[in-house]
Order: structure tokens, then C-alpha cells, then sequence
């Protein structure tokens, strides 16, 4: 493990600073971290791509806030205090740097111990044995696992489950009519103190919640928490299951050793059957882990002789059995499991040799001198481990009479693994952030081939699931970028052809961001960008197409103009056009004039890619890949003939070319030579060259027409790209830092505007100026730029900007820029 980049605060009041009060976060499957620091009961949002951009919430708590905890979709966070009130927050308007408190529940003057939002059934599992598999299917399948809670028809109800300080459960439900339903109940008839508690479902649908009251001496209790809605009211009924006692205790050298529980957790949320103690004193922990097991019960002779028990008769009990235990550590600050829904064929403690050392196998260990250590998460053993600068063991005994009058070491009050396990965010006792990257090796001597494949396997993990990868890109060097990406488009390929079209702009998506990490492949970024946009705008020109007759059981307009444009290779496009159902292609003049900006990308684009095929020699030039592409160069070849069809309706929605002849058809000529260049590459398994004859027309086209000039890539400022040399960097809340220092700028300057250049909007492509007067937001993965509201009233082009209203072509959030963002 190393730091990869830590962030502080400026100043921080000392009045807010209090060593005793407990810190929390939590981590996103989209990659943002929400934490807490001090009294204020301020929640603080980042995205790992910009930790100084914080979003500080003033949560409205009034007591130490005590838990957070996101939601499946990585889209909607929960905060619960010390008062009993828990809160659920949502973004404004899909941004990931404005938040807003929309609904909660309270049991009021009852401080929260434990929190979680219910299950919706979807649990993927990973088999890391199959990695090799060609199949996703294979690698990654489907766990049959009931939701906590249905609606009509199988849904699944969102809500929230929390266990209180005194020993009452309480859960809320969200009906889809923005109401929520609340119900409370003691957890058994006896209710005790519980200081510990953590929540974990089963396949069947039921709740389990584990409870301590902080003595190692007391049992840790587990209660089955079933929930239902009756009478439209929401029901709750709870059964105690069997207890444990730690092993520790049990042990005379260890009796009265380690007289407080500190941490209680079920090893994954969806795992109620194995669990994680860890048991401190002043100066030292140990940690336990405990399996929940199905055991024969053991008959009397007696009871035998009168009825033998024959075969699957016995009668079987549930009972915890302890799977391994630690020596004795030093004091235990903080813990953080993995997410990763890992499926291993052999589920004892003995794993494949290949898989042995897998990232999310291990779980994390923060202790008070300031190291971190991550362990099996079976059999505790060590598997990597980190110095912080205030753990570094003295070596000479000056050194030892310094360390003890420094004051308390400086070390993780609260931790959480990323959902790949490949990165650790650590929150201090001073507030301060701290990325970690861990290796995919965990520290073990594994050759580049395995490590390619343990980052391949988690990319196609969040490919399939729709996770941020952000957390994987952190191990990726600048040598291992082509491996990745043929690799990765190697196993998209094997796929059947219904998930290629799933995952289609998904692995676009992921290409770019790994072509951004290496000077040699910076140019291709630009490439994939534009092939997202193609696919949209294909995607979108296509649905405004409506079949003249409404029943007609044939083929959709757009389904037919992909057939027919791919049957007939004439160059001259009133040919190609004559045998589409032109009726078809008739909209509004509004509608035709608003899509006016899309369509000159459009002409734009293939311009420019004909008259860059004289140097396709270079690979560093953007466009290059688009010229052996034959699906691309056919949607693009769709799109001209769309185009074509549109322009005789309205001719101010062509495209605009600054033609050095006016009787010069320039619509034709483009179709013509786009023609001539798929006709060369349609078949991807036969790719001819391009003949003299196309390249010299190609040459000519500078002197007929006006080349544009293309805007290839936003500005991103992301720290990604600056954690390539493994240096450390320090940030600070509030602060950009600058640009200075990153490897691979000087590569980005060729295809980006410079700061003072009018900026674009990249979605609607409208210019917005050198200093744009119109709030923006920008996507926190690419940086592409876009207006926050729409300045457009036509039905077509508000179905192009819905599209875009969550995510940005690559998938990335959005975040509000200021206005003076250049």
C-alpha cells in the first residue's frame, strides 16, 4: 500500500476539535465519499477524481452524527445522530456537489448505533476462479436473493432499517408516492443497552441485526428482523437467533484481558452468516472471526433405540463457530470490509494459489499508532501492510522518550475500501483525507500478467454493473494502457451480441479514460469521445423517425434506413435516398431547425475525417481510428443520407460549408468519398486501403472546402492523470491545485482550447463565449462542459438533453461549475 494523495483543511477552529467524538464515512459505488470531521455536524461530500472540491453539508443534526451510509445506486445518502433523527439526502438537480435533504424519520432522544438501507434483491457474485472465463456469464452471475420488501407485482421497496442505542429497531419505507411509512419495535422483550450494533440480509428476504452492549463479557446477540406492510401500515417482527460469546474470554490467559467490544460487523451486508469481532483494552485489540453453521444434533441412545434417526432425520441446529482469531494487536481505531461479493468454489480457508492474494479478499485494519493493516478477511492473516508517518517504529531509545512526550499519535478514526477494494480512504483525528492505493497484488511478488488480469477482471466487474472505476485506474501504469484496452475489447467481442449492444458505449467509455493515462495513446481519447457522441446522436435522429402507417408490423424507419443503407453501396446519395420511405422522414420546421447544431457536427466531423485520410500514416492524429471503422463510417453514412431527406424540407438545417465554388453540391461530394472510404472497411475481417484515386480526391478537398477546426476534448482537471509517477500529493479543501506537474499535459494542449479561447457547450454544441454568463456543470470524469439549463423549448431537442440529464456521454456525474469556470 502507498498514499496517493491526502487532503486537508486550511484552518480548522480548535473548539471544533474534540479527539473523543467518533468520525464516520462512507463510500459510493459512484465513487463519492461523504465523511464527517468534527462538532459542526457538517456532512462533506467529494469525488475521488476532485477531493478539493468538497460539498460541505450543514446537515441540520443537532447531536454528533453516527452514520452514513449510501444507497445501491450510489445516488441518495443517509445520516443518522446521536438524537434518534436520521435524515436522507438526494442530489439537486443530478449534481454531485449540490444536495438536498428531501425525506427522514426520528425516534426521538434515542441515539442511532447502526444503519442500512433495505436490500433490492440485485446481488451479483464474482468468481475470481472463472477469471479466465470467456463468458461473462461465467465470471459474473446473477444470486437468487429476495428483497427486504416487495410492492405489487415483485418491486422492490426503498427504505431504511436503524438500530437505536436502547434496543429498538426502526424502519421506514418510501411508498412511490413520496410517502414514508415508519414503524418501530423493541428488538426483544427484555431491552438492553446496545452499543454495538450492525445490519446484514439473507437470500429469503429477512433481516438479521447484531447487537452488543460493549463488554466482552456480555453475549453478542443476533435477532431475524422480518418487515411487511399491512393495512398500509408497516409491520415489524423480530426472533431471537443464537448468541455468541467471544473466544477471547473463554481463554484464562486472555480472560479480563480485553474487557470491551469496540467493533461489530457482519463481513459483507448480504453475508449474515459470518461475522468480525474485535475486543480492546487501553493499549491493545484482538480480532475474531465467527461463522454461523448448520450442525447435527446429537441423540441419546436412549431416544435411539426408541426412534432411530435415519439419514436427513437429524435434527439440525445453528450454531457460530469461530473460523480464526489474531494474536494481540495493538489498539484497533477503525475497520473497513470489502464490498466485493466474492463467490469462491472452495469457501474454505484455503484458496487457488492464482486468487489467494485478490484485492477484496482482504479486509482493513486501522490501528491508534497509525498503521494500517489489511488481513484475509477468513482467516486473518496479513496480506499487506502500511507505515503512516507517526508509525514508523524508533530505533534508538532517545527516539522512544520522544515519541511518548509528543502527545497521541495521529491515525484513522473512521476507514472505508472502495467497491473494488483497490483503493482506502482513511479519515484522521485532524480531519485530514487520505487515499491509499492497495495493491492488486497485496504486496506479493505476482507477475505483470496476473496483475493485468486482476485489474481486466475488476473493469469488466464495473463494466457489467455499472460501477465508477476511478478506484481501478489509480494501478494503472502508462505501460500497461494497450494491453488493458485490446484485452478488454478482446472479451467485449466474445459476448453475445444483446449484451455487446448493452455494454456498447459503456467500454467506449472505459477505453477513454484508459487512453488518457498515457502520452502514446492520448490521441485515441479524443476518438472514443467522438464515437460517444455519434452513437447519441445516431441514437436520437434516428427515434424522431415515425412510420407513416401507425400499425405497420414491419420493421421500424430507423431499423429500415440501417438495412437499406448497408444493402446499397451507390455513391450518389438521391440514389441511396429514393429508395427510403421518404414520408417517414418529415417533421416540423421547428423541430428541423433546432437540430440544426447537431447536424453541422455532423458534416463537420466527416470533413474532417476525409480530409485527414492523406495522413492516416499517423496514429497520433485524432480521427485515425474512425477510418477503419465500417460501423462508424456507416452510421455516419445514415446520417448524411437523414440529412440529405431533411434539407429539401428545410434547407437552414443543413450543415454550413465555406465552399470555394458556389454551384458546388458539397453534400454529395462528402457522401460520394465517405462511400468510396467504407466501401474498404465494412467488412471488419477484409480491410482493403483506400485506392490513389480516393486519397488524391481526398488531398483536393482543402482547396474546395474549408476544413474545420474540431473541439476534441474538454479541459479536465482531474488528479488521476497526476498520480501517475506513485508521488505523493497534497491537496487542500477548497484549493485547485494547478496543472503544473502533470505528465501528460503537454500531449492534452494539442487537443484541448486554451484557457482565454471562447468555450463550447460540448452536448448542445453552442459557443457560450471567452466568459460565459450562463450557469454550467461539467462531468467529473471528462470534463465535458454542458449549460445546467436548457435555453431550448422544442420537444426534439429536450429529448436530446434528457438523455444527459443524469450522467454525461461517458457516464460520469455532473458537478455545478462557477460562472467564472474558464
Amino acid at each position: 500500500m502507498d498514499l496517493a494523495y491526502v487532503c486537508e483543511w486550511e484552518k480548522r477552529p480548535k473548539s471544533n476539535h474534540c479527539p473523543s467524538v467518533p468520525l464516520v464515512c462512507a463510500w459510493s459505488c459512484r465513487n463519492l465519499i461523504a465523511f464527517t470531521t468534527d462538532l459542526t455536524h457538517m456532512v462533506h461530500i467529494i469525488d475521488t477524481e476532485h477531493p478539493w472540491d468538497v460539498y460541505s453539508i450543514n446537515s441540520g443534526h443537532a447531536e454528533v452524527i453516527t452514520c452514513l451510509e449510501w444507497d445501491q445506486s450510489g445516488s441518495r445518502l443517509l445520516s443518522a445522530d446521536a438524537d434518534g433523527h436520521i435524515k436522507c439526502w438526494s442530489m439537486t438537480d443530478h449534481l454531485a456537489n449540490s444536495w438536498e435533504n428531501t425525506v427522514g424519520s426520528m425516534v426521538e432522544g434515542d441515539p442511532v448505533v447502526a444503519l442500512s438501507w433495505l436490500h433490492n434483491g440485485v446481488k451479483l457474485a464474482l468468481h475470481v476462479e472463472k477469471s479466465g472465463a470467456s463468458n461473462f456469464g461465467e465470471k459474473f452471475s446473477r444470486v437468487k436473493f429476495s428483497p427486504s420488501l416487495t410492492l405489487f407485482g415483485g418491486k422492490p421497496m426503498e427504505g431504511w432499517i436503524a438500530v437505536t442505542i436502547s434496543g429498538l429497531v426502526t424502519v421506514s419505507l418510501l411508498k412511490p408516492n413520496g410517502q414514508v411509512l415508519t414503524s418501530t419495535e423493541s428488538l426483544c422483550r427484555l431491552r438492553c443497552r446496545v452499543a454495538l450494533a450492525d445490519v446484514a440480509f439473507t437470500g429469503g428476504g429477512n433481516i438479521v441485526v447484531a447487537t452488543s452492549d460493549g463488554s466482552s463479557t456480555s453475549p453478542v446477540q443476533f435477532y431475524k428482523v422480518c418487515v411487511s406492510v399491512v393495512n398500509e401500515k408497516c409491520k415489524i417482527d423480530t426472533e431471537i437467533l443464537p448468541s455468541l460469546f467471544m473466544r477471547c474470554t473463554t481463554d484464562p490467559a486472555r480472560k479480563d484481558k480485553y474487557p470491551a467490544i469496540t467493533h461489530l460487523k457482519f463481513l459483507a451486508r448480504d453475508m449474515s452468516e459470518q461475522v468480525l469481532l474485535c475486543a480492546s483494552n487501553q493499549n491493545s485489540s484482538i480480532v475474531e472471526c465467527w461463522s454461523l453453521r448448520k450442525e447435527g444434533l446429537p441423540v441419546n441412545n436412549i431416544f435411539q433405540q426408541i426412534s432411530p434417526v435415519v439419514g436427513d432425520k437429524q435434527p439440525m441446529i445453528l450454531k457460530w463457530r469461530i473460523l480464526s482469531a489474531t494474536n494481540d494487536l495493538d489498539r484497533v481505531s477503525a475497520v473497513a470490509l470489502p464490498k466485493l461479493p466474492i463467490s469462491l468454489t472452495n469457501t474454505d480457508l484455503k484458496v487457488a494459489n492464482d486468487t489467494k492474494f485478490f484485492p477484496g479478499l482482504g479486509l482493513a485494519l486501522a490501528f491508534h499508532d497509525g498503521s494500517v493493516h489489511i488481513v484475509h478477511r477468513l482467516s486473518l492473516q496479513m496480506m499487506a501492510v502500511f507505515y503512516g508517518s507517526s508509525s514508523q517504529r524508533p530505533v534508538d531509545e532517545q527516539a522512544i522518550k520522544r515519541q511518548r512526550t509528543a502527545g497521541p499519535l495521529v491515525h484513522f478514526k473512521a476507514m472505508q475500501l472502495s467497491w473494488t477494494s483497490l483503493a482506502l480512504a482513511g479519515i484522521d483525528s485532524h480531519g485530514k483525507l487520505s487515499m491509499l492505493r492497495i495493491s492488486p497484488s497485496m504486496g506479493h511478488v505476482l507477475d505483470m500478467n496476473m496483475s493485468l488480469r486482476h485489474l481486466l477482471f475488476l473493469l469488466e466487474y464495473c463494466m457489467v454493473t455499472g460501477y465508477d472505476w476511478w478506484d481501478i485506474l489509480l494501478h494503472v501504469q502508462p505501460n500497461m494502457v494497450q494491453n488493458l484496452v485490446e484485452k478488454l475489447h478482446e472479451e467485449y467481442m466474445r459476448q453475445n451480441a444483446a449484451l455487446q449492444q448493452v455494454l456498447s458505449t459503456r467500454i467506449v467509455a472505459m477505453k477513454a479514460s484508459l487512453c488518457k493515462l498515457s502520452s502514446s495513446t492520448i490521441a485515441r481519447v479524443c476518438d472514443y469521445h467522438a464515437k460517444l457522441f455519434l452513437i447519441a446522436i445516431s441514437c436520437t435522429l434516428k427515434s424522431l423517425l415515425r412510420p407513416h402507417v401507425l400499425n405497420t408490423p414491419d420493421k421500424s424507419p430507423g431499423d429500415r434506413l440501417t438495412e437499406i443503407c448497408s444493402k446499397i453501396t451507390d455513391i450518389d446519395i438521391d440514389k441511396v435516398m429514393i429508395n427510403l420511405k421518404t414520408e417517414e422522414f418529415v417533421l416540423e420546421m421547428n423541430t428541423l431547425q433546432s437540430l440544426q447544431q447537431l447536424i453541422q457536427w455532423v458534416g463537420d466531423f466527416v470533413l474532417y475525417l476525409l480530409a485527414s485520410l492523406p495522413n492516416q500514416g499517423s496514429p497520433v492524429r485524432p480521427g485515425h481510428s474512425f477510418l477503419r471503422d465500417g460501423a462508424s463510417l456507416g452510421m455516419f453514412r445514415e446520417l448524411m443520407v437523414v440529412i440529405r431527406i431533411w434539407g429539401l424540407l428545410k434547407p437552414s438545417c443543413l450543415p454550413v460549408y465555406t465552399a470555394t465554388s458556389d454551384t458546388q453540391d458539397s453534400m454529395s461530394l462528402l457522401f460520394r468519398l465517405l462511400t468510396k472510404l467504407w466501401l474498404c472497411c465494412r467488412e471488419e475481417n477484409h480491410i482493403t486501403e483506400p485506392d490513389d484515386t480516393l486519397i488524391d480526391e481526398c488531398c483536393l478537398l482543402p482547396s474546395q472546402l474549408l476544413i474545420p477546426n474540431i473541439d476534441w476534448l474538454p479541459i479536465n482537471d482531474g488528479i488521476i492523470s497526476k498520480l501517475q509517477n506513485k508521488q505523493l500529493v497534497r491537496l487542500q479543501f477548497g484549493k485547485a491545485p494547478g496543472l503544473v506537474g502533470h505528465p501528460v499535459s503537454s500531449h492534452f494542449d494539442a487537443f484541448v482550447r486554451a484557457p482565454g479561447q471562447p468555450k463550447i457547450d460540448h452536448l448542445r454544441r453552442l459557443h457560450l463565449g471567452a466568459y460565459p454568463t450562463e450557469e454550467c456543470k461539467s462531468c467529473t470524469r471528462c470534463g465535458c462542459v454542458t449549460m445546467l439549463k436548457s435555453p431550448n423549448k422544442v420537444t426534439a431537442v429536450k429529448q436530446w438533453e434528457q438523455r444527459w440529464i443524469k450522467n454525461c456521454l461517458c457516464g460520469g456525474l455532473w458537478r455545478r461549475m462557477p460562472l467564472s469556470y474558464s
